[in-house]
């Protein structure tokens, strides 16, 4: 039987998701478990995959893993519950044989900022460049196989009690690109760049531009959307969640933008 696991994670704790032999991520931290209770019997057999592989300190509030079991979904979920300190399964569903979870519908990150810190007027005039379709080989860290062009369908600034959220929606992302987005967009906050040049960065992709990086601990995947896909989301391990998003909102404090 394949399954697929949601789960959420605080992203700071990990060395990024993807295993890695010598340090601890999420991904290699949930293999572990799920061969140490059996769900598993091996990585091959299991055909783990997984849908975003998110960088080093990025935290999730929905993650999506699949793999073959023996044992049914609400076992496996139960089993797995109460494992872990920065990892919070809470869903889990039967799928068919040829899903994949890196073929969602579409993915929703969010960026905390400190609030008040920056002109939400001038952080709209800054993001909303950047919707729709565009090539964005100077907002990403590009692979030489991945198409630099990319559709975002939506972004939203929202202002919370403890902080401003910066929403971004779309099927695919590249490489580091939300975070090369936002700090373009925090530097045209501080007047260190106009948004003539930020126009042209987009406009002129064949000239290179590097408006630097923001930092990760304030980016987390919100959310993966799959069509016709429902989970078994039991609320009291849902609730579970609220927790890694108040864990990002308090480190944000420390940071200096």
């Amino acid at each position: 039987m394949k399954v697929a696991l949601k789960f959420g994670y605080i992203g700071f704790h990990f060395h990024g998701f993807a295993r890695q032999p010598t340090v601890p991520t999420v991904e290699g931290t949930l293999i572990e478990k799920l061969i140490e209770r059996e769900i598993i019997d091996s990585v091959k057999e299991a055909e783990i995959r997984s849908a975003s592989r998110t960088d080093k300190h990025v935290s999730a509030l929905s993650n999506v893993m699949t793999f073959y079991s023996n044992k049914s979904a609400k076992d496996i979920l139960f089993s797995l519950s109460d494992e872990f300190d920065a990892i919070f399964p809470y869903g889990i569903t039967k799928v068919n044989d040829d899903f994949n979870p890196r073929f969602a519908n579409s993915r929703l990150y969010q960026y905390l900022l400190p609030p008040h810190q920056y002109s939400i007027k001038k952080l709209q005039n800054a993001l909303y460049l950047f919707e729709g379709e565009h090539d964005f080989s100077n907002f990403a860290r590009l692979e030489y196989h991945r198409n630099p062009v990319r559709i975002i369908d939506k972004i939203s600034i929202l202002e919370k009690k403890n902080t401003v959220a910066i929403q971004i929606k779309a099927q695919t992302f590249l490489w580091n690109q939300i975070r090369r987005i936002l700090q373009a967009a925090i530097k045209y906050c501080n007047n260190s760049i106009s948004l003539d040049q930020i126009k042209h960065a987009l406009q002129k992709p064949n000239m290179p531009v590097d408006f630097n990086i923001a930092p990760a601990p304030p980016l987390i995947l919100t959310n993966i959307d799959y069509q016709n896909l429902h989970f078994f989301e039991p609320n009291l391990l849902k609730e579970r969640i609220s927790f890694i998003e108040s864990t990002v909102e308090r480190y944000i404090t420390n940071l200096v933008f």
